[in-house]
């Protein structure tokens, strides 16, 4: 009897868990959670720099996933563009068919993948945190990641225009670190993060009332890691 009413009670706690909201933790805990990441641009030059450092940490290569060499034809360097190629695109297809909500959409941009996810379809209205249907979304997203491991992350906040380019900044990297810190606190591996804020820059609509929404929103950018 004593067991089975341990059980009742374990399995409730469980649900009780299971139900409750995200919260971000703590921000003076963000660094232990970052560890690894790099907060700059990720550009050709600093994928190359951190190249090392993701493979010490586990990560892969797209071509560790295929081999060019078991490719009958062409050259090293044409068949490891079309592993690349192929390797995003069923990337794009899977975050494509898992993300179809509103405020968000996934793009090509080259070989890259690019999740726009604006502010309001992750996190709260006049909170600073990170929403329930946030929540669900960048869990969706952590599972695609985890599968498609072979890639680098860059994730880029941005805001509407202020005139405070101090304060737009700090609001843009916050966006951005909280989704970082949401990832790795299920398992992406924050050696493939590149973690920026933008502050007001490179706006997608107009700054009217519905442009400046679209505008607050959080970028996640994938390249092929090779």
């Amino acid at each position: 009897m004593r067991i089975t009413k341990l059980f009742f009670v374990g399995l409730f706690s469980l649900l009780m868990v299971a139900c409750a909201p995200y919260h971000s933790p703590d921000r003076a805990t963000w660094r232990t959670y970052l560890n690894g990441a790099s907060f700059t641009d990720m550009t050709e030059t600093s994928r190359i720099a951190k190249r090392p450092v993701y493979l010490g940490a586990g990560g892969v290569l797209v071509t560790d996933i295929v081999s060019s060499a078991k490719m009958e034809y062409g050259d090293k360097t044409t068949n490891d563009n079309a592993i690349a190629t192929y390797y995003m695109a069923n990337l794009e297809y899977e975050l494509y068919d898992a993300l179809r909500k509103p405020g968000i959409s996934v793009q090509r941009a080259g070989t890259d993948v690019v999740v726009i996810l604006v502010r309001d379809a992750i996190m709260e209205l006049d909170v600073a945190d990170i929403s329930q249907t946030g929540d669900d979304t960048l869990k969706t997203i952590a599972k695609i990641l985890k599968k498609h491991n072979a890639t680098f992350l860059e994730i880029a906040g941005y805001t509407d225009a202020m005139r405070d380019t101090n304060a737009a900044y700090a609001l843009s990297l916050d966006m951005a670190q909280r989704v970082a810190v949401h990832l790795s606190q299920h398992d992406v591996n924050t050696a493939r993060m590149f973690i920026v804020g933008r502050g007001s820059a490179r706006p997608i609509a107009a700054q009217d009332d519905i442009g400046r929404l679209t505008n607050r929103r959080v970028e996640l950018r994938i390249a092929p890691a090779r």
